[in-house]
């Protein structure tokens, strides 16, 4: 989805002893509209943190209003790794991953495997660019070569043009430098077009694992993809999933297994505190709190703001 969810503490739930409000906006992909939420979220109705926030370029406008009002943004769905460098904020956690792990992750292993040659079809914002920039360099340490890309508009639904493109380059990897319906369309058509039967394969550099239930086995064989959480990894990710599943009906992603540990993280240092006022100082506590989550104990948020489940 495009929602971005805030906490404000009161009126709802009571969790660590708090009240807890939790309230949600479509902000379309669009930074206007999410810049528009944010301001409004913070000047008016006096929100305390924000989660989440799919879309880079929109995470990037609420990072600098979050910490223009000392409020707290803990980031799931975006990936630009922006994020955490030259434009990390104070009181921003970019938490569950970046495009710089997702391409060290399925860049390195694609490459080193024999995929030497590499063509990206890239969606065109802040994300696709990250995600297509960390790759690259990736794929060029470990021997490989960028023959080719193409930016593709975002959102898009028809992607023969630039899949032609890819198939017409000589490449043995196509990066999937996109994501969401995004990939899961061109991916498809890919299929159609018979381009993995001939034999080159298809990167999808942010995919989720429903994204797989969503394309069907046949469709998604062979594709190679990193994700920061797997539900069946561990006994304790089994635990916690099953309970998502009796609520929800379908096991987590990593954004959602990452939307709901940084939350439990932050809901403990506000109650160590004693207050959600000051955005800086609850960041602060956070990194210098043991983080309990679903798949490991007893982790720290690292320097740079950043944390991976």
């Amino acid at each position: 989805t495009t929602e971005i969810y805030t906490l404000s503490l009161h009126d709802a739930l009571p969790i660590y002893g708090m009240s807890v409000e939790i309230i949600s906006a479509d902000h379309q992909n669009k930074p206007d509209i999410g810049s528009n939420i944010t301001r409004q979220w913070y000047d008016v109705d006096g929100v305390n943190a924000i989660l989440d926030v799919p879309t880079s370029s929109v995470a990037l406008a609420v990072a600098d209003i979050t910490a223009e009002n000392n409020g707290v943004f803990l980031i799931s769905g975006a990936g630009s790794t922006a994020l955490t460098r030259e434009q990390c904020r104070p009181t921003s956690v970019h938490w569950t991953y970046d495009t710089a792990s997702l391409a060290n992750g399925t860049g390195a292993a694609l490459t080193n495997a024999g995929g030497k040659k590499w063509f990206f079809m890239t969606a065109d914002y802040a994300f696709g660019h990250s995600l297509e920039e960390n790759t690259s360099a990736v794929v060029k340490a470990n021997g490989g070569e960028v023959v080719g890309q193409v930016n593709v508009p975002f959102p898009n639904q028809d992607f023969s043009s630039f899949l032609l493109q890819a198939q017409g380059s000589g490449a043995d990897v196509i990066g999937l430098a996109n994501a969401g319906g995004d990939t899961v369309n061109s991916i498809k058509q890919a299929s159609e077009f018979g381009i993995t039967q001939a034999g080159q394969k298809l990167a999808a550099l942010l995919m989720f694992t429903n994204d797989v239930h969503a394309l069907g086995v046949q469709t998604a064989q062979g594709l190679s993809l990193t994700e920061a959480f797997y539900w069946d990894q561990n006994d304790e990710t089994r635990a916690w999933s099953d309970r998502f599943m009796e609520a929800h009906g379908a096991m987590p992603n990593m954004v959602q297994a990452g939307v709901y540990s940084s939350t439990m993280a932050y809901l403990a240092a506000v109650k160590e505190l004693g207050s959600a006022e000051d955005g800086k100082a609850i960041v602060d506590k956070m990194k210098a709190m043991d983080i309990e989550d679903p798949d490991r104990k007893s982790t720290r948020l690292n320097s740079s703001h950043q944390y991976y489940l």
